[in-house]
C-alpha cells in the first residue's frame, strides 16, 4: 500500500513536558468511590504520604500540600516568608524564573532579575557580585529554578548555596523543582535549600492539581516573624495539622491522594536512585538522535553543553514554520503530541513556529522513547524537512549501553 495513511488510532502518547503520562496504577487508584473525609482509610493514608514525599525531596524537614498547580506553590512560598517591600534576587535562564518574579511583583515584593537569556545557565560570578554588593542584606531570598521547562537548562542549585555561604549572605535559598523533582538528582537538605516548590504533574506522574512546598526551620522562622499571613496560604497548619482538614486548608483532594499514594509507591519501589539513572539514560538516548538529525539539517538542541541539559525535557529549534508543521503532523497522523515552544521568542512572533519541546519525565521507558524518536523521524521524512541519517541507530546504541 502506498500513499499517506492515518495511523493515529490506538493509545495516544503525550510527549510534552507536563502534564506527563499518568501510569495505569495511578489511574486505577483514583478510579474509586468518594471516601469518608473525616475518619478511616483516607486520614490514615495521608499521614503516611508525608514521609514518602520528604524522601523524594531529600529532606527531614516540613512538607505542606496545596490544592493548586505550580503557580500556587510559588505564591505559597512567597507568602510564607516575605512581605511587601522585601527584595528578592531572581537569576533567570528561561520563562519560568521570570514567571516566579512576576508572581513576587504582584505581591508587592521587589524583584531584581538577572536575565542570562534562554540558552545559557546562570553566570555564578555575576550572582556573586550582586550578593557581595548587598552589604545591607536587603535581599531576603534568592529564587532559583532548578530546571527551566521552557529552555531545558538545568541550573546549579548547590552552587547558589555556596555563593550565599561564601559571601556570608543570610538570604533564604528557594528552589523551583516543578520540572525536576522525581527526574533529576535533588537533595534539599544536603544542598542547603531552605524552601523547595514542586507540583504533581511531571516527575510525580500525577494529573495536575496538587502542589507541594517543603521548608526547613530557617524558613519556618521567617514565617513566624511575619506580622500577618493569608489563612489559606499559611503553611504552618498544613505541615503540623491538629485536624485532618488542615492538611489542605479545607476539603481534601480525595482522589488525587489515592493517586499520589500509588505514584510514590512506584517511585520508591523502583528506588529514587534508579529513577534518576533511568531519566539520565533516556535523555542521552534522545540527545543522540537529535544530534544525528542536526548533523545534516536545521534541527538544534537549545542547550549545547550536555552537562547543562535537563534529563526531563529537551527544547529544540528547527526554524519556522517547521516546528509547528512537525508537531501538527505527528499528532494528526501518528497520535504523538510534542510540546510547544515556550518563552523562546517575543510574544506573537512568527519565529515561535520554529520551536518545540520533548517531555521525557516521569512514567517513561525505553520503548516509549524509541517510539517518540521514530515518530519524529517519520514526520521529518513525510514533510521533507532536511535531517541527518542514523538517528535511530545512534539512539539504540545509547539505550543499549554501548
Amino acid at each position: 500500500m502506498s500513499g499517506p495513511v492515518n495511523v493515529s488510532a490506538g493509545r495516544q502518547y503525550l510527549a510534552i513536558p507536563g502534564p506527563s503520562v499518568v501510569p495505569d496504577q495511578v489511574l486505577q487508584a483514583m478510579h474509586r468511590p468518594s471516601p469518608n473525609i473525616y475518619a478511616g482509610e483516607l486520614v490514615e493514608m495521608t499521614a503516611g504520604l508525608i514521609p514518602d514525599l520528604r524522601r523524594v525531596a531529600g529532606t527531614e524537614h516540613h512538607a505542606a500540600i496545596y490544592i493548586a498547580n505550580g503557580h500556587g506553590a510559588w505564591e505559597a512560598a512567597l507568602q510564607n516568608t516575605l512581605q511587601p517591600g522585601d527584595l528578592v534576587l531572581v537569576p533567570s535562564s528561561g520563562r519560568f524564573a521570570i514567571g516566579w518574579s512576576e508572581m513576587a511583583d504582584s505581591l508587592g515584593i521587589e524583584t531584581q532579575v538577572l536575565d542570562f537569556g534562554t540558552r545559557a545557565p546562570w553566570d555564578m560570578a555575576r550572582i556573586a557580585e550582586v550578593l557581595a554588593a548587598d552589604s545591607a542584606h536587603r535581599i531576603k531570598a534568592v529564587l532559583g529554578v532548578h530546571v527551566d521547562t521552557s529552555s531545558s537548562i538545568r541550573n546549579d542549585i548547590p552552587g547558589l548555596r555556596r555563593l550565599l555561604d561564601e559571601t556570608g549572605h543570610p538570604a533564604l535559598l528557594m528552589a523551583d523543582c516543578i520540572a525536576s523533582l522525581g527526574c533529576e538528582r535533588f537533595e534539599m537538605d544536603a544542598w542547603g535549600v531552605d524552601v523547595m516548590v514542586t507540583a504533581s504533574q511531571k516527575g510525580l506522574m500525577m494529573p495536575p492539581g496538587l502542589s507541594f512546598v517543603f521548608f526547613n526551620d530557617r524558613a519556618a522562622a521567617a514565617r513566624a516573624a511575619l506580622p500577618r499571613i493569608s489563612r489559606y496560604w499559611d503553611w504552618a497548619p498544613r505541615a503540623n495539622p491538629e485536624e485532618f482538614y488542615q492538611y489542605f486548608g479545607g476539603t481534601a483532594p480525595t482522589h488525587h491522594l489515592y493517586g499520589l499514594r500509588a505514584a510514590l509507591d512506584m517511585i520508591h519501589g523502583e528506588s529514587l536512585e534508579n529513577v534518576w539513572k533511568r531519566h539520565a539514560r533516556l535523555a542521552e538516548t534522545i540527545w543522540a538522535a537529535c544530534e544525528a538529525w542536526g548533523a545534516d539539517g536545521p534541527l538544534r538542541m537549545n542547550v549545547a553543553d550536555r552537562a547543562l541539559r535537563s534529563h526531563a525535557v529537551t527544547a529544540l529549534h528547527i526554524g519556522a514554520p517547521d516546528g509547528t508543521r512537525l508537531r501538527d503532523y505527528v499528532e494528526q497522523n501518528l497520535g504523538l503530541t510534542l510540546g510547544i515552544g515556550l518563552g523562546m521568542t517575543a510574544p506573537k512572533s512568527p519565529e515561535w513556529h520554529g520551536f518545540f519541546r520533548l517531555g521525557h519525565m516521569g512514567h517513561v521507558n525505553g520503548q516509549m522513547v524509541m517510539g517518540l524518536l521514530g515518530g519524529i523521524e517519520t514526520g521529518l521524512t513525510a514533510l521533507d524537512i532536511p535531517h541527518g541519517t542514523g538517528a535511530l541507530a545512534a539512539a539504540a546504541q545509547v539505550l543499549a549501553g554501548r
